[in-house]
């Protein structure tokens, strides 16, 4: 009973992980803080805890340090899920040191103000972090295909700057901030975990629809930028890995309370490839957008196998897979109104 009375902190409350893992932990018997910019506007946060006080809803900006102090008080945990949704900007002669003041650096600063209220508190345990796939790559340094892509797979800042792939201004975002998170919690002696998240769907609590999502449907909605997020994915790791919004709740859970994680843990159920995806969308939702893609074509290689194998050593299993994850996904998105219902043949 005890264990079930403990706290947690979840910045970033009013997103799309951030809002699951908070019905999560309400479900699970857990109090929770929800760290958000505007409480105000949180209304889908508030019908999660109706009829008891076990949510508390704390006003938090990652640009104000010391803002997150009142939200981490008397927390067991704190699952840093809060993060930039930046995937590009204008091209311009300046860009580089655009991104790295007005959008690298803040994301640093956020991230690290939220450590900081953490060193403050005599409760906080362990951190989370939430971190992101686009940190690995399936490429080595000479740009030849790796068999299996762990956690050590990462992908080399300089090269992402350089080449400026579709959503380079995110990869770089994730890579720095998870690189400064770990130093100061390093230097401070802050227990962090990091869950490197793939490509998230599902349902969802928010009011509109996640961008994970949209970049998975692209195929669907036939959206020229997401699309080539979807396609720069597949070009660097091979594949399409997928986790259903669940499976990523329950695996931060697990990873805070379970007293042997460290480290980094790749979260994925499983990659597929593109016209497994895709033939996966069409079985669940016919459309014109989905017949003039190929759903037979094969990769000239095998593709890496993107590995969840430390998470699942360490105890953990998905409950989801590909068609589980996609018939949720196309079932929250008609009732949301996002794709039109459709009648499968």
């Amino acid at each position: 009973m005890e264990e079930k009375l403990k706290s947690y902190c979840v910045t970033g409350g009013t997103g799309y992980i951030g809002s699951w893992l908070i019905k999560s932990l309400l479900q699970m018997g857990y109090k929770v803080h929800a760290a958000v910019r505007h409480p105000e506007k949180s209304s889908h946060l508030l019908k999660l805890a109706e009829g008891s006080d076990r949510l508390r809803l704390f006003k938090a900006d990652l640009r104000e340090e010391g803002s997150f102090d009142e939200a981490v008080r008397s927390c067991s945990g704190l699952f840093h899920v809060a993060a930039p949704m930046e995937f590009g900007v204008q091209a311009t002669e300046n860009v580089d040191s655009y991104v790295q003041e007005n959008i690298i650096e803040p994301a640093i600063r956020g991230t690290l103000n939220v450590l900081r209220s953490c060193l403050k508190s005599n409760s906080i345990k362990r951190v989370v972090f939430t971190s992101s796939i686009s940190t690995v790559t399936s490429r080595n340094s000479c740009g030849k295909w790796r068999p299996l892509v762990d956690e050590s797979c990462k992908i080399h800042v300089q090269h992402v700057k350089h080449t400026k792939p579709s959503g380079w201004v995110y990869v770089l975002v994730k890579v720095l901030t998870e690189d400064a998170a770990f130093q100061f919690a390093k230097e401070n002696g802050i227990d962090l975990v990091s869950t490197i998240t793939p490509t998230v769907a599902g349902p969802f609590l928010t009011p509109t629809v996640p961008l994970s999502i949209q970049v998975l449907l692209s195929p669907i909605t036939g959206d020229p930028e997401l699309l080539a997020i979807l396609t720069a994915v597949k070009t660097r790791m091979g594949s399409i890995a997928l986790a259903h919004i669940e499976d990523i709740c329950h695996a931060h859970i697990f990873l805070m309370e379970n007293i042997k994680a460290e480290g980094r843990y790749i979260c994925c159920a499983k990659s597929w490839t593109m016209p497994t995806v895709i033939g996966e969308l069409k079985k669940e939702y016919p459309c014109p957008a989905l017949e003039s893609l190929d759903d037979e074509g094969h990769d000239s290689v095998i593709p890496s196998e993107i590995s969840s194998k430390k998470l699942r050593v360490l105890g953990f299993s998905f409950k989801y897979e590909i068609d589980d994850i996609i018939q949720d996904t196309i079932s929250a998105c008609i009732h949301h109104g996002f794709i039109p219902y459709n009648q499968k043949s």
